[in-house]
């Protein structure tokens, strides 16, 4: 049972209340939004609600059980809180939304009534609207481990254990041609093989996308210009002249690991699990059946 702060509960008693509703949104860059449907700007907790291009909430769902409950936020786009560059560019995907219940004549009085992260997001003439999900949605994250032939630690964390500030691991490029919506032609990438920052990131530095980490499909030499394949559309977005830091990839493979990274020994994954292919395979003269390693 959810426990009022006594004041706020006294004035829900009252029979007259002067209750309006406040959504703090935080982004995952660490922006932090304040929007209220008041006719004035509220301030507590460091934030300041602002009622101008603030957003209009919709019914809100509860279920019982572990279902997701969803409800809805619309809102106006403007360049002076959310544009709709950045609702392109995924700068609030995943975004933190704070639901209060505040007594705007003492914000003072307030009541948290959710805390959800943005789903999808429509826009549509000037207006958008966004999916605000339940905490329950982590439990659709898939968690524990999975018994496959691939590593599932990502490369450079505590279980992987490879330095990425080692400067065989990362570089800064400069945007020398844009080929493509996913594909441009870099500079500064001379000294590294072809393939060494594919399956990587690339993190923008400079230009529209500043802030953003993309990831690197492809990394190719072309006729002598270094041409890096990405996997979201960043040619509609980026420049000649943009920067980004680049930090290489993996593929997960042992293999990989051992070769490219010498960091076999904490290779995550299990090479030596035989496929489905090895349980229809039968004896033929010549395979070496002696129960040793498949992979090493």
């Amino acid at each position: 049972m959810r426990r009022l702060d006594p004041a706020y509960a006294a004035h829900l008693k009252s029979g007259a209340t002067t209750l309006c509703t406040c959504w703090r949104l935080s982004r995952s860059d660490g922006l932090v939004l304040g929007f209220t449907d008041h006719d004035r700007a509220l301030v507590f907790d460091g934030t300041t609600f602002s009622p101008a291009n603030g957003l209009d909430g919709s019914e809100t769902t509860a279920r019982l059980g572990p279902q997701v409950d969803t409800s809805e936020v619309m809102g106006i786009l403007t360049s002076a809180a959310i544009s709709e560059d950045d609702l392109a560019l995924g700068r609030y995907d995943g975004a933190m939304v704070e639901t209060w219940s505040v007594n705007w004549r003492d914000p003072a009085m307030r009541h948290l009534r959710r805390c959800d992260t943005i789903g999808e997001i429509t826009r549509e003439d000037g207006i958008f609207r966004a999916e605000l999900r339940s905490q329950g949605e982590a439990l659709n994250r898939v968690g524990g481990r999975l018994y496959q032939h691939l590593c599932d630690a990502q490369l450079g964390d505590a279980r992987c254990g490879v330095d990425l500030d080692a400067g065989a691991y990362k570089a800064s490029a400069v945007v020398s041609a844009v080929l493509d919506r996913h594909r441009l032609g870099v500079s500064g990438l001379d000294a590294f093989d072809p393939g060494w920052f594919a399956l990587g990131i690339g993190t923008w530095a400079s230009g529209v996308r500043s802030g953003i980490a993309d990831r690197i499909v492809t990394h190719r030499n072309d006729g002598g210009l270094v041409v890096l394949g990405f996997e979201e559309p960043v040619g509609d977005w980026v420049e000649t002249g943009d920067n980004l830091g680049l930090v290489a990839g993996c593929d997960r493979r042992f293999s990989t690991c051992a070769n490219r990274f010498g960091n076999a020994i904490n290779f995550r994954g299990f090479p030596h699990i035989p496929g489905s292919d090895f349980v229809l395979k039968y004896p033929r003269s010549g395979d070496t059946l002696k129960g040793g390693a498949l992979v090493r």
